[in-house]
C-alpha cells in the first residue's frame, strides 16, 4: 500500500480508503459485524489505515462496529466520520436542528460519534453535505472550536459545490481556521463530472479529492453482466441503485474496462481504481469479503 498526505496537512493517509457503510447487520447488502470485522482486518493487512463511515449508517451502528474493531489499536486507523445527515429512525416529533451543517448539529453529532466510536478524538471530521442555510462563517469556526478543543484533528467536506469549498478555505486563511483538508465527491469512469470544478479547484487548493462510489456500486467490476446466484447487490437496492445509470452509454464503458482488465490480467476493479489513482482520487471502496478488499489492495 502506497501512502498520501492529505491535504496541505501531514496527515498520512493510505491510498485507498475502506468505505463502511456496509457494516450493518441488517440490510440486503450489509455485510454483518464478523464478516465486517474480517473485512477490516484485511484491510489492516494490507496496509491500509484510512477509513470512512458516517454517524447515519445504519442510525449509527457502522460507528460502533468500527470501534469495536479499532479498540486497542487506535493510534493505528486514521477514522474519519460524517455529520449533518438525519438518522431515519429518531424518535419523537421532528426536530428541525437534528440535522444540517449547524453548530447545535454539529456539537450534537461529534459527542455521539465519539461516544459510539469509544474514541477521544476524531481523525477527519466530514461535513456529510453542504445545507445551503448555515452561514460560511459559522460552520468553519465551529470547526475551528473543535479543532482546538482536541475533539477533531482535521476537516473534510463531501457533496458540496467547488464555490462552497473555495470560499470556505478562504475565509479560513484569512480568520487562522482550520481548512478543509479533503472533499469528497461522487467519481468514477461513468461519473466524470467532479472534473469541471472539483478536481481544478482542488489541486489549486491543495484538497485531497477522495472519489466514493469508484466502482460505480459494482458497475464497473462487470459482475452485474454475470450470472451472481442472486447475491445481494447494492445496484438492486431502492437506495443506492438510483446512484447508477444502467443507459448503453455506462455499458460500454464497464465493458472496456474488462476488456482492458482482460489484455492486463487484472480484475476489472484495478482497472477502474488506478484509473481514479492516475487522477490524484483517493478511492472511498466499500467491499463485502476479505477476498474484494485484497483483489482491490
Amino acid at each position: 500500500m502506497r501512502y498520501r498526505l492529505l491535504g496541505g496537512s501531514g496527515l498520512r493517509v493510505s491510498g485507498l480508503c475502506l468505505g463502511t457503510m456496509g457494516f450493518l447487520s441488517s440490510s440486503g447488502w450489509g455485510t454483518g459485524r464478523e464478516e465486517s470485522r474480517r473485512v477490516f482486518e484485511a484491510f489492516l493487512e494490507a496496509g491500509g489505515n484510512f477509513v470512512d463511515t458516517a454517524n447515519t449508517y445504519g442510525d449509527g451502528e457502522s460507528e460502533e462496529f468500527l470501534g469495536e474493531f479499532i479498540a486497542g489499536r487506535r493510534h493505528q486507523v486514521v477514522v474519519g466520520t460524517k455529520y449533518g445527515g438525519r438518522f431515519l429512525g429518531s424518535p419523537g416529533p421532528p426536530d428541525p436542528n437534528a440535522s444540517g451543517s449547524h453548530r447545535k448539529s454539529l456539537e450534537r453529532a461529534v459527542d455521539g460519534s465519539l461516544r459510539r466510536l469509544g474514541v477521544d478524538y476524531i481523525d477527519v471530521l466530514w461535513v456529510q453535505a453542504w445545507d445551503f442555510l448555515t452561514p460560511v462563517d459559522e460552520l468553519m469556526r465551529a470547526l475551528d472550536d473543535l479543532v482546538r478543543r482536541g475533539k477533531v484533528l482535521h476537516l473534510g467536506v463531501s457533496n458540496a459545490p467547488a464555490w462552497v469549498v473555495a470560499q470556505a478555505n478562504t475565509r479560513a486563511s484569512l480568520r487562522g481556521w482550520t481548512p478543509f483538508a479533503a472533499l469528497q465527491a461522487e467519481y468514477n469512469l461513468t461519473e466524470r463530472d467532479a472534473e469541471r470544478e472539483l478536481l481544478p479547484m482542488a489541486a489549486a487548493l491543495d484538497v485531497s479529492l477522495l472519489a466514493w462510489t469508484p466502482l460505480a456500486s459494482g458497475w464497473l467490476t462487470g459482475k452485474y453482466e454475470e450470472e451472481d446466484g442472486g447475491a445481494p447487490r447494492r445496484l438492486d437496492d431502492p437506495v443506492m441503485g438510483r446512484f447508477v445509470d444502467r443507459g448503453e452509454r455506462n455499458r460500454r464503458i464497464a465493458a472496456e474496462v474488462v476488456a482492458v482488465a482482460r489484455e492486463r490480467g487484472c480484475p476489472p476493479s484495478q482497472v477502474a481504481l488506478n484509473w481514479l489513482r492516475s487522477r490524484g482520487a483517493i478511492p472511498v471502496f466499500g467491499a463485502r469479503t476479505p477476498e474484494q478488499v485484497r483483489e482491490n489492495a
